[in-house]
Order: C-alpha cells, then sequence, then structure tokens
C-alpha cells in the first residue's frame, strides 16, 4: 500500500468516554527514531495517565509500521489507531493517545471507538500534504519563449519550482512520475525543437497555494 499524505505540524484533539479523557497527540515524523522520542516525551509530560497508547508510520510505503497498547487490552488501543492513519492514507506520523481513567470500563468496542476516535479528533486539527512523486528539470528559456512556456505550465499542471532571471530565463520544474517523456515532448513542440529540458533526480513534491514543497 503507498501512502500519499503528510501533515505540516503536529496537533491534538480530545474526547471523553463515560468520565474517561482521552487525549490525542500528533506529530510529522521522518525516522522511528523521531517517532520513539515523541512517544515517550508524551509518556513523560503525561506521566499520571493510566495509559499512553500509540501507533506511527514510517515511509511512502509504510516500510515501518508499530502500535502499542500500553497495558490496555490487546487489541483495543495501537492497532485501531494505526488503522485510522491507514485508512487516511497518512505516512511519516506518529499518534499517542493518553487516557486518563474516569472509573467505568468501556469494553472492547468501547475503547476500540475511544482510541480512533481520538485519533480522529487529533487528525481534523491537521494541515496536509499530498505528496507525489516526479522528476527535477530544468530548461533554459529565451525571453521571446516565456508566455508559450508559462501558458504551457498551466494547462498540463507543471509545477514550477524556481524562475530565475538572466541573460536568459532558467526554470525549475517538476514533470510527475510517468510523464517525463510527454512533457518533454510539449517542450519540443511549442519551440520547434529549441527547448530542450534537461532531466535531473526523481524526488518527492507537494503543491501548495504558495508554490511547490520539495523532500
Amino acid at each position: 500500500m503507498a501512502f500519499e499524505k503528510t501533515i505540516t505540524d503536529g496537533a491534538m484533539g480530545e474526547i471523553t468516554e463515560k468520565k474517561s479523557r482521552f487525549i490525542a497527540s500528533i506529530q510529522p515524523v521522518s525516522t522511528e527514531e523521531e517517532a520513539v522520542a515523541f512517544i515517550t516525551a508524551q509518556k513523560k509530560k503525561y506521566y499520571d495517565a493510566r495509559h499512553n497508547c500509540s501507533a506511527y508510520i514510517i515511509g511512502r510505503n509504510g516500510e515501518n509500521k508499530k502500535s502499542s497498547d500500553d497495558g490496555e487490552p490487546s487489541g483495543t488501543a495501537g492497532r485501531p489507531m494505526l488503522e485510522v492513519l491507514e485508512r487516511e492514507g497518512i505516512y511519516n506520523v506518529c499518534v499517542v493517545v493518553t487516557r486518563y481513567f474516569g472509573g467505568t470500563l468501556l469494553g472492547t468496542g468501547g475503547l476500540v471507538r475511544a482510541y480512533q476516535g481520538a485519533t480522529k479528533e487529533a487528525l481534523a486539527n491537521c494541515n496536509f500534504l499530498t505528496r507525489n512523486v516526479g522528476t527535477l528539470v530544468t530548461i533554459d528559456i529565451p525571453y521571446t519563449l516565456l508566455g508559450k512556456v508559462q501558458y504551457l505550465c498551466s494547462e498540463k499542471e507543471i509545477p514550477v519550482v524556481e524562475t530565475r532571471y538572466e541573460t536568459n530565463i532558467t526554470m525549475t520544474l517538476v514533470f510527475p512520475a510517468g510523464r517525463e517523456d510527454e512533457l518533454s515532448g510539449e517542450f519540443i513542440r511549442i519551440s520547434d525543437g529549441t527547448l530542450t529540458p534537461e532531466l535531473g533526480d526523481q524526488i518527492e513534491y507537494a503543491v501548495k497555494k504558495d508554490g511547490v514543497l520539495l523532500f
């Protein structure tokens, strides 16, 4: 399974079930070490809580996934939290749900719903980026062709990373994966063969309102 979304920053969410508080804290992470450090920090922060259950997914293909029930009945906390992240298609993320026991047992189904509900509350407060795979491209453009190139980029949804205005114009673009030959051909077509895109490394990127973010 390939995941497509990440979160841009941390967030929190909280629900209450039969007087038990479930506080979800979520954080972007890129390595298992970062995930473990975040879990450890939350356990210290909520040292007086009954449980600090956790789940994380590292890697675009979910190469590293782990969850912990932290003393709750097996399969009632960490795994259900992990399933929420999987269904949302989120990776490089870690969530910790802290439970302050309210005195009433919730049962297996109640625990699953509560831990998933708290995780969803935290996700509702997150900002997301959709990550894509593409090839970084540079191209030198004479000023006379700038209008055609800008129109092509808009028409074909080619992300523009940077434009430098010197003797000629140098543009850094991203060709979405699988469209490299098609888009290179379009540049050759609009310039009667004078423009040759220089293909570079394959990268991950996300398109934002104010530009393109490279990973």
